[in-house]
């Protein structure tokens, strides 16, 4: 692929413009070609569920289908980063992007065409392969492409443009299609948006760094390091850790707080989407703001203050603001939007990870995006223990009671050059769109503050 662009490339005001508001330059279509990907890989999540359903599957053959799918997103968002360094980012998300589209025509034409019960499963598993190697393949170049003085409002960049495709404007986009064209045309309109992301991207971003590879002829190894960095580098598996605690919670939430905000508070099921709404929408403007926060307060102190402390209060007045105000769906909506505000606070940790770790990168994202996927079976889980005999209370407590763990185990998570005498005698190295010839020299100089 050719050499990064140089700044000569654009005008000065689209420069101005995307140096302003933190977007690397040549990874800009990158960022509107996965929010296209995310959209469309959103828009079955509010409905896909019902739709099976009144299809004639039960309830518990959506949700063995939906594990499946859940197990195998897992598996490929652990081994992102790893094959990132194998392969190079862009062949990752090639690989993504074809599993993705397959899986889908082959579920959509064999499986809920003709209804087949195993093909849906089988066809539904392993599409959820596809969209975490995009994604995340994307986060990783994201990382080996940036100075690391601005990397956290490019992840805070990354995070916007993946949680405002999922769920919320993929919802909002199958909310206008399906009275217009169906629920089944509006899954096969999903696939056309996620092919118009995943080509936008891999097609017009040319950065270099998305076709080094940095572990060829070692793929056995190279998958290993993904796992033995957690014990050679404690940091990292303490990040993996952080990044579990992170949004266990918030999948937890969603067991439980639809009953409590219905029946104990005393909201309507449509409030409480409202709500719900209120909440994600908070946290997409809030991942982008604390990408930038964290690059001027220092990654370790948002995570720790902003995310963990945060999180911990918001969730104690998740639960007893409402409980006290009743049936008042603003009231429910404010703490929703600043629970969503501080869950935010963790976006620095997709910067602060690599950065632990700058001569295995990829193996670092893979810790931190396993910690992603096992927060969906976690916070369930916690739900699933403690409700019983603790009640909503007590689960409240306990998810409190973790985010503050995470805030004290991100105080350990300092970097090798916290020392600000050690940054201060690497300043000025910097190069603004690197070309190096391997991914470990991307990881560029030390010029992020002494507080980091």
């Amino acid at each position: 692929m050719g050499s990064a662009p140089s700044p000569t490339h654009t005008g000065p005001t689209s420069a101005t413009f995307l140096d302003r508001i933190g977007i690397p330059r040549p990874l800009a279509w990158g960022f509107l070609g996965l929010l296209l990907f995310m959209i469309g890989d959103g828009v079955e999540s509010g409905y896909l569920s019902p739709f099976l359903v009144r299809g004639g599957l039960s309830t518990q053959q959506v949700a063995v289908l939906l594990s499946a799918y859940g197990i195998t997103a897992a598996v490929a968002a652990w081994s992102s980063g790893a094959l990132s360094e194998l392969w190079g980012p862009r062949r990752v998300m090639w690989a993504g992007l074809g599993i993705w589209a397959v899986c889908e025509v082959l579920f959509l034409v064999f499986g809920v065409m003709t209804f087949s019960y195993p093909v849906m499963v089988a066809t539904y598993m392993l599409r959820g392969f596809g969209y975490p190697l995009f994604a995340f393949g994307f986060l990783v170049w994201i990382t080996t492409a940036t100075p690391r003085r601005r990397l956290g409002t490019a992840v805070g960049w990354f995070w916007f443009a993946f949680t405002g495709g999922l769920p919320t404007l993929g919802s909002l986009f199958a909310k206008a299609t399906i009275p217009v064209v169906g629920e089944y045309l509006t899954l096969w309109l999903s696939l056309v948006l996620v092919l118009a992301g995943g080509l936008l991207t891999l097609l017009c971003v040319r950065e270099p760094h998305g076709d080094l590879r940095v572990a060829e002829g070692r793929p056995v190894a190279t998958l290993l390091k993904s796992v033995t960095i957690i014990w050679q580098q404690p940091k990292i598996g303490i990040g993996g850790v952080v990044r579990a605690i992170n949004t266990a919670p918030e999948f937890g939430f969603l067991v439980f707080l639809p009953l409590f905000f219905t029946d104990t508070v005393g909201l309507s099921m449509s409030s409480w989407l409202t709500v719900l709404s209120a909440m994600f929408m908070s946290n997409i403007v809030w991942n982008l703001l604390f990408g930038v926060i964290g690059d001027r307060l220092g990654w370790r102190r948002t995570i720790a203050y902003c995310g963990g402390l945060g999180c911990a209060a918001s969730t104690l007045l998740l639960y007893y603001v409402p409980l006290a105000a009743g049936a008042e769906v603003w009231v429910a909506v404010a703490v929703g939007v600043v629970y969503g505000a501080t869950l935010a606070g963790y976006v620095p940790l997709s910067a602060l990870m690599p950065s632990l770790s700058p001569e295995h990168k990829g193996a670092a994202m893979s810790v931190l995006n396993l910690g992603a996927g096992l927060s969906t079976f976690i916070g369930p889980a916690v739900v699933g223990l403690a409700i019983g005999p603790l009640g909503v209370g007590g689960v409240m407590w306990i998810f409190a009671g973790l985010y503050v763990v995470s805030a004290v185990l991100t105080l350990f998570l300092r970097l090798p050059d916290d020392d600000p005498a050690a940054a201060a005698g690497k300043a000025g190295a910097e190069v603004t769109d690197p070309a190096p010839s391997s991914l470990v020299s991307a990881a560029g100089p030390s010029d992020a503050p002494g507080s980091r």
